[in-house]
């Protein structure tokens, strides 16, 4: 047991440096592969195809490479996955179309058992390697389902995704053999927005969701969650006009951290997006007491807003936040409840789901310039550029990004998947 999921493989989880998304169930960013570790006069390549509704990609065994992606939105989508040359990025195999309904981005995990699963819309799947399905089951929320985990014993977790607060959102805990449910739905208070993090902990093995106003966690054990009244935090304490909702929680350095003013208009770029007035907000809850948190406005610009995760490398203390709607990321040392030391600033149009190699200090982060879209490696202690390159995509990502198998990066935007490579 350990609290890095880049320390070795993950209970639930295939053998692999990148096995489901964000690299492992607590978000922590981090492949389980060493740094790109670039080098004085070594520029950046890329390499890219049309991938409509790109989302995240996977890795399984050496060489393979997992990419899922939907049809535009619809109230009957579907979604694909393909198995990719990891160099040429040409599809190797395909699934067919798969049952969807009421769009969101889904999510993609690679199983222990070395199977691949995700949830889209209201469905989860079950494919083989070959990306050919071996099991589907219907979700029963009316909703698209945007989150997937695995537990340690192999049971996957995925909760509806309620973004206007119509309704509450429910967990399903489903068998990984054939989907069924292994317990009935597990009522949250409030509808979630975010995906959901795992953590264990000698405490017992938790599930986190940030609702769209309170964060809670739940405990697992033997395919049942239970709500551990004794953990919750109220995050959104201001009026509904200033600020919004919060996106994922990433599980480290014995803390739970996340972003507010979720909520904004993105199209082709979230600058200039955001809907509540107010500037964003980081959350920090410690994992041993929800009474023990912060709210650190590192901008103080008024409508931020973002739609992903913080950054927190655990062997520097550093956060790295970011603020899509008013083109800023910079990185600040913690060290501890309310102290936040300034390092670095950019005006970047950061927004995706960034990489962390903590091995090497290098961190990838996306640009959007207004007009294409740039693959940036900056070192996390001062912020240094060390190496960038346009991607060509005329759209911001907002998606995922995944390492390659030898000093290279996928990145997903809505229209083009790009790897880059070092030469």
């Amino acid at each position: 047991m350990t609290d890095l999921d880049s320390a070795g493989p993950v209970a639930g989880y295939y053998d692999s440096p990148f096995p489901g998304e964000d690299g492992g169930p607590r978000r922590q960013l981090a492949p389980r592969s060493p740094g790109l570790a670039l080098k004085p006069g070594e520029q950046l390549a890329v390499t890219t195809r049309p991938a409509l509704m790109s989302t995240m990609l996977v890795l399984r065994d050496p060489g393979e490479v997992f990419l899922l992606g939907h049809s535009p939105p619809s109230p009957n989508t579907t979604a694909w996955v393909e198995r990719i040359d990891p160099v040429t990025l040409t599809a190797l195999a395909r699934s067919p179309d798969l049952p969807g309904g009421p769009f969101w981005p889904g999510g993609i995990l690679v199983h222990q058992n070395g199977d691949l699963y995700l949830t889209f819309g209201r469905f989860c799947h079950r494919l083989d390697s070959e990306c050919r399905p071996i099991a589907s089951g219907e979700l029963p929320q009316a909703q698209p389902y945007n989150s997937l985990i695995a537990m340690s014993d192999g049971a996957l977790v995925m909760k509806n995704f309620v973004r206007d607060g119509s309704n509450r959102s429910f967990f399903s805990v489903l068998a990984p053999d054939d989907l069924s449910p292994l317990c009935p739905e597990v009522e949250v208070p409030e509808g979630s927005i975010a995906r959901v993090s795992r953590d264990i902990t000698p405490s017992g093995e938790f599930v986190y969701i940030v609702g769209d106003h309170t964060a809670h966690r739940y405990r697992y054990e033997a395919g049942r969650l239970e709500r551990d009244g004794d953990w919750e935090y109220r995050y959104r304490i201001l009026g509904d006009d200033v600020q919004s909702y919060g996106w994922d929680p990433v599980i480290a350095g014995g803390n739970a951290w996340f972003m507010d003013n979720g909520a904004n208009n993105f199209q082709r770029t979230a600058k200039d997006t955001g809907i509540a007035t107010g500037p964003l907000h980081v959350i920090r809850v410690s994992v041993d007491d929800s009474c023990d948190a912060d709210v650190f406005t590192p901008f103080d610009i008024p409508r931020g807003t973002i739609v992903n995760p913080p950054l927190f490398d655990w062997s520097r203390n550093i956060l790295v936040a970011y603020d899509s709607g008013n083109s800023r990321i910079a990185g600040f040392r913690y060290g501890g409840p309310g102290n936040f030391e300034r390092l670095w600033q950019h005006g970047f149009g950061a927004s995706n789901h960034f990489l962390l190699y903590s091995d090497t200090g290098e961190i990838v982060v996306n640009d959007f310039d207004g007009t294409a879209e740039h693959v940036v490696v900056l070192a996390i202690e001062s912020g240094r550029e060390l190496a960038r390159v346009a991607t060509g995509s005329p759209v911001q990502s907002v998606v995922f990004q995944s390492p390659g198998w030898h000093r290279d990066v996928y990145t997903c935007t809505f229209t083009t998947l790009a790897r880059t490579n070092i030469e």
